[in-house]
């Protein structure tokens, strides 16, 4: 089983990044999980760029998603909502919706930020369009409020609170993964 992680934080020491390197280490042996980096290149979404050869981000991010089983996202919280880079690439991912590498696909959200909330409103706002470009979005939640104390000076995470929560996340996608697995095989 293949897994893609997608961050919407483009900083380098990003806390959304370092919850999906730490479910990295979660996944049992039989998950491949694969970090996805090229959202700073993908291009703002422009129906009029939208013909012929996609851009190459575009289609690299295409690749990557339609290449693995399921995706789980990290997302930061900006202004109350999720961050604007992460939103124009699933209006790439979208389109056309009946083709969209996303459609039935399992994902996951989960998210991080400073404050106390743990990016709860981004996380519900990107399970709502996650939901409209038709993937198969786990009913789940991992706020991390108060992010900078629950990492270390160097990205990785310490608080085991939270580890056992990502545990619960990860084995969720993998069970919600094999059961639509089950299900095409059983079609």
């Amino acid at each position: 089983m293949r897994v893609l992680g997608i961050s919407g934080s483009l900083r380098r020491s990003s806390y959304n990044t370092g919850l999906l390197r730490a479910t990295a280490e979660l996944f049992g042996e039989d998950v491949e999980f694969e970090l996805w980096d090229g959202l700073k290149t993908v291009p703002p979404y422009d129906e009029d760029d939208d013909i012929g050869p996609a851009p190459a981000a575009v289609a690299a991010l295409r690749a990557a998603v339609a290449g693995v089983d399921a995706v789980l996202f990290a997302t930061p919280e900006y202004n109350s909502s999720v961050p604007g880079q992460l939103k124009n690439a699933l209006d790439w991912l979208s389109r056309p919706l009946i083709a969209s590498p996303l459609r039935n696909k399992p994902v996951a959200v989960v998210g991080a930020s400073n404050g106390m909330f743990g990016a709860v409103w981004s996380q519900a706002e990107l399970r709502k369009v996650l939901a409209a470009i038709g993937a198969r979005v786990l009913d789940l939640e991992l706020p991390v409020g108060r992010a900078a104390t629950r990492f270390d000076a160097d990205g990785v995470l310490v608080d085991d609170e939270i580890r056992e929560q990502l545990a619960g996340v990860a084995s969720a996608l993998v069970a919600a993964t094999r059961e639509r697995e089950e299900a095409a095989a059983a079609a």
